[in-house]
């Protein structure tokens, strides 16, 4: 999962103060935070450090990440004169150094890695609501409330969407990940109308690169079926859901990834340990699993821990 330095102190000193997207920005710090925790942990391959708003945020639509806060408009999506604001991404102008630090990375890492992209309900979740929500009353309202408006924004979001995902194709990536992160907000009827269309037209042009896809939110244990339905080759799952539950409500039709609860890597190895082997188990000796968290590692994470989780994964999780 993206995030996968956050708790590291090295990754702190580089970090520094202020928004994360002036660290993404630049291609070299950005390209040493990426390699750190391959070089700490030895995990099996490199997640791009990035953010799901940087290329909104690159077409200049304003919006920023405010430590302590999350992604934050000072004038949120409200009409559809805001539509303008979104302009066509052109990644080769938009996002050059995203090329740079993949191709960076590859060159330095001897692992694979991971691009991603936002999905669309949440990135809109973001550009509507302003800031971090809890509720989404707002973006519920633009949704069941203008449902052209919501699928014009949606269309826009996608076409950003795709386009970063192929230029991370295009730069080296070996597999990409879509984010819908807040998309279990949504009961499954509203995701089939509202979502899943968006999802499906992202994960298709994508498909037609030749790389693996995955696709996750959080909470979306009753969406697994549909999320499914949109054509990713892979299903995150968070913890909330066991993955013998997630492979029946797949059909067994796609790999697995997840899904260890990140709070447990804050506490004690004995704890975390039998987790671990309890996920592993769960998944019943499938071939078709991503051994994960079931979200981002935390700021609290202990990076002894996770060190033990992935040997541990290594030694017994491998089929």
């Amino acid at each position: 999962m993206r995030q996968a330095g956050r708790s590291l102190p090295e990754y702190r000193a580089v970090r520094g103060q202020g928004t994360i997207l002036d660290v993404i920005a630049d291609s070299e710090r950005a390209t040493e935070i990426t390699l750190q925790p391959v070089r700490r942990y030895g995990v099996d391959a490199a997640i791009l450090y990035s953010d799901i708003v940087t290329p909104v945020w690159a077409v200049g639509f304003g919006i920023d990440i405010v430590p302590g806060v999350g992604p934050v408009c000072e004038n949120p999506f409200a009409s559809a004169s805001d539509l303008s604001r979104l302009r066509p991404l052109v990644a080769e102008e938009d996002l050059p150094f995203q090329a740079e630090t993949i191709r960076a990375v590859l060159a330095d890492s001897g692992v694979p890695l991971i691009g991603f992209a936002g999905g669309p309900f949440t990135l809109a979740s973001y550009l509507v609501e302003g800031r971090p929500s809890r509720t989404y009353t707002k973006v519920k309202a633009l949704m069941f409330g203008e449902p052209e408006l919501w699928h014009r924004l949606c269309d826009a979001l996608a076409d950003v969407a795709i386009a970063t995902l192929v230029d991370q194709v295009g730069a080296g990536a070996s597999m990409v990940q879509l984010f819908d992160s807040w998309a279990g907000a949504l009961r499954p009827e509203h995701y089939k109308e509202f979502v899943l269309p968006h999802a499906t037209r992202i994960l298709t042009e994508v498909g037609a690169l030749g790389v693996p896809r995955t696709h996750f939110g959080i909470n979306t244990g009753e969406l697994l079926a549909l999320m499914t339905d949109a054509g990713a080759d892979v299903i995150g799952v968070d913890w909330r859901t066991p993955l013998s539950d997630a492979r029946r409500r797949t059909g067994a039709r796609v790999a697995l990834q997840g899904n260890l609860d990140p709070a447990l890597t804050t506490g004690s190895w004995t704890v975390l340990e039998k987790e671990v082997r309890r996920v592993i188990t769960d998944n019943g000796g499938h071939p078709g699993h991503i051994f994960n968290l079931g979200h981002g590692v935390l700021p609290e994470s202990k990076p002894e821990l996770l060190a033990r989780v992935v040997d541990l994964v290594h030694e017994e999780g491998r089929c």
